[in-house]
């Protein structure tokens, strides 16, 4: 019994080695072709291994690019959106857990229908509308669309219906109203639950391509994901600037995963519907 235990957990170990290896092997191969030069990365000669430490696609990519300005863009629009997607969410769950109102379960149902909505299937109907309000190539434009996040507000009525209701009912005989309620009392007790969606919320939206892609059409208005399309050469693909272009453009999310890697694993399995 002790043999075949151990031979399971070798055989799983190797297999769990092949796996990350296979996972990790693109992010490794971009690597080592951003460190090369343009002509190396097309040789024949070129290997698996780096055979020489090049930044001059890094130094291309800083200074010959809009680089800057898609940070700018993304860091800009990733935030606003984080912080009104929490905002609205949280009252809006606190509308439908804590208030009495006609209609309450019909718009629940709603949010939870959306689900069943893909993202896809919305992109005309949000592009009319976004040109007929003169937003193409602006913030807002990318901005509107992406502030309607179900999970968000079904996480948070989750989370305010298991409130006890003693605890309201405390705050009310001192003389608390809703604000109170929402921001005083169950706002604190729920800052685990906010900090994981906003971090998930940030990824998202950070990483949001399609339609960045379809509302931005100037350069210096593009977001990273969208602004990698635009990094080539007028005489072909340059793979290595295209190579440090993504790994920088990554490199803030995979730095705040590191960071906040616990919290982010949190907030996955919350929007899974997984409860620990």
């Amino acid at each position: 019994m002790n043999h075949q235990r151990r031979f399971e957990n070798i055989a799983l170990t190797c297999i769990t080695l092949v796996a990350g290896i296979i996972w990790i092997f693109p992010l490794y191969w971009a690597f080592v072709t951003s460190i090369r030069s343009e002509d190396r990365v097309v040789s024949e000669a070129a290997g698996l291994l780096p055979d020489e430490f090049n930044i001059s696609s890094y130094v291309d990519a800083m200074f010959n690019t809009s680089l800057i300005d898609w940070y700018i863009n993304s860091i800009g629009t990733s935030l606003i959106i984080t912080l009104v997607v929490l905002v609205t969410g949280m009252m809006c769950a606190y509308a439908l857990s804590q208030m009495q109102f006609p209609g309450r379960r019909l718009l629940y149902g709603i949010v939870l229908a959306s689900f069943m909505v893909p993202a896809q299937a919305l992109v005309v109907p949000q592009f009319v509308l976004m040109n007929d309000l003169g937003l193409i190539n602006k913030w807002g434009g990318i901005i509107l669309p992406q502030l309607v996040v179900p999970v968000v507000i079904i996480v948070y009525k989750q989370f305010f219906d298991a409130v006890p209701k003693e605890m309201k009912e405390a705050v009310v005989l001192d003389g608390g109203g809703d604000y109170t309620l929402l921001f005083r009392v169950y706002l604190p007790l729920n800052w685990g639950i906010t900090t994981a969606l906003g971090i998930i919320t940030f990824i998202m939206s950070w990483n949001a391509f399609l339609w960045p892609f379809l509302v931005i059409t100037t350069e210096e208005m593009m977001t990273i994901p969208v602004g990698i399309t635009q990094v080539n050469d007028a005489f072909g693909v340059a793979y290595a600037r295209i190579m440090s272009v993504a790994l920088l453009a990554a490199a803030p999310v995979v730095i705040a995963y590191l960071i906040f890697q616990k919290k982010v694993t949190e907030a996955v399995m919350i929007s899974s519907g997984v409860k620990g």
